[in-house]
C-alpha cells in the first residue's frame, strides 16, 4: 500500500511535487487541470520526481465535457485526454482516472449512462495504447451507486473503478457497499473527509467518515495499491501538519488487528 498526495492545480505543479517529496510521501497524484497545472513539462518534472523517488498516478480534469452528445465536443475532449495520457505515460504512470461527465441538455439527462458507455470505450482503448488503465471515479447520482458501476464495468472492457471515500460519504452507496460488490476492480482510492453534505476535502477525522471501517473495508478485499490523501488547506504549514497526521492515522489503522 502506498500513500500519496494530489497537487493543488492552483499552485505550481513543480513546487507541489517538491512539497510531496520533501514530506516523504510515496507518489504524486498528478492532476492536469487549470489554472496552473494545465501544461506539464515532462523534462522539468521528471528530475524532481526522481530526486524524491516519487511515482505518479494520472488524474484528469473533472470539468471536461467528454460525454456531451455532440461528436465534435467528444472528439476535442478525446484529444485532450490523449495529451494527458501521453504525459502520464512518459512519467511512468500505470493508471489514469476519469470523472463522471454531467454536462448534458436537460431533456437528455436520462441518457447519461448510455452516453458514458459509448464514449468511455474509445477513451479506454486510447489509454491502453499508452500503457494506462482508466479508472472511473464515483461522485454524484447516478454515479454514486454500485449498480451504475457494475453496468459500466460490464459494458466497457478494460475499465476499472476509482473509489473516492469522501464522495461515497454523501452518495447513495457507501464505501462498504462499493468494496464488497466491486472488490478487485477497485484500483485506486482517494481519502478525504466531509460531513456528508458536500465534497469538502477536509482532514481525516474532522468529518463523519468512519475511517476505521473504511480501512477495514479495503483490507477485506485485499487492497494493496495507492491511497491519495486529497486534503487541501490554504495555510501550507497547517496542510503539512494535517497530511502528516492523516498519513500516521492511515498507517496505524492499516496495521491495526481486527477485533475478534
Amino acid at each position: 500500500m502506498k500513500i500519496g498526495l494530489m497537487n493543488n492545480p492552483a499552485k505550481s505543479v513543480y513546487d507541489e511535487a517538491v512539497f510531496c517529496g520533501k514530506a516523504g510521501f510515496d507518489f504524486l497524484d498528478l492532476t492536469i487541470e487549470g489554472p496552473h497545472a494545465a501544461d506539464i513539462d515532462v523534462a522539468r518534472l521528471q528530475p524532481i520526481l526522481d530526486s524524491y523517488n516519487l511515482s505518479i498516478t494520472g488524474h484528469t480534469d473533472p470539468c471536461l465535457p467528454y460525454a456531451y452528445p455532440i461528436q465534435g465536443v467528444r472528439d476535442a475532449c478525446l484529444k485532450e485526454l490523449e495529451r494527458c495520457a501521453g504525459i502520464f505515460s512518459a512519467l511512468g504512470a500505470k493508471i489514469m482516472n476519469i470523472h463522471p461527465c454531467y454536462v448534458c441538455p436537460p431533456a437528455m439527462r436520462k441518457d447519461l449512462i448510455p452516453f458514458h458507455i459509448e464514449v468511455l470505450q474509445p477513451i479506454v482503448a486510447m489509454a491502453a495504447t499508452h500503457g494506462l488503465t482508466v479508472v472511473f471515479e464515483n461522485f454524484k447520482a447516478p454515479f454514486d451507486r454500485v449498480s451504475t458501476f457494475q453496468t459500466l464495468l460490464n459494458e466497457v472492457v478494460g475499465l476499472k473503478a476509482h473509489l473516492d471515500f469522501g464522495h461515497s460519504n454523501f452518495g447513495k452507496d457507501g464505501h462498504e457497499v462499493f468494496c464488497r460488490e466491486l472488490g478487485k476492480q477497485i484500483l485506486h482510492v482517494h481519502f478525504s473527509d466531509n460531513r456528508a453534505r458536500s465534497d469538502d476535502h477536509m482532514p481525516l477525522g474532522v468529518g463523519t467518515v468512519n475511517w476505521q471501517n473504511a480501512v477495514h473495508s479495503l483490507k477485506t478485499i485485499g487492497y494493496d495499491s495507492t491511497i491519495t490523501l486529497e486534503v487541501f488547506c490554504n495555510d501550507l504549514h497547517m496542510q503539512q501538519k494535517y497530511l502528516n497526521l492523516n498519513r500516521e492515522m492511515v498507517l496505524e489503522l492499516w496495521d491495526e488487528k481486527p477485533l475478534l
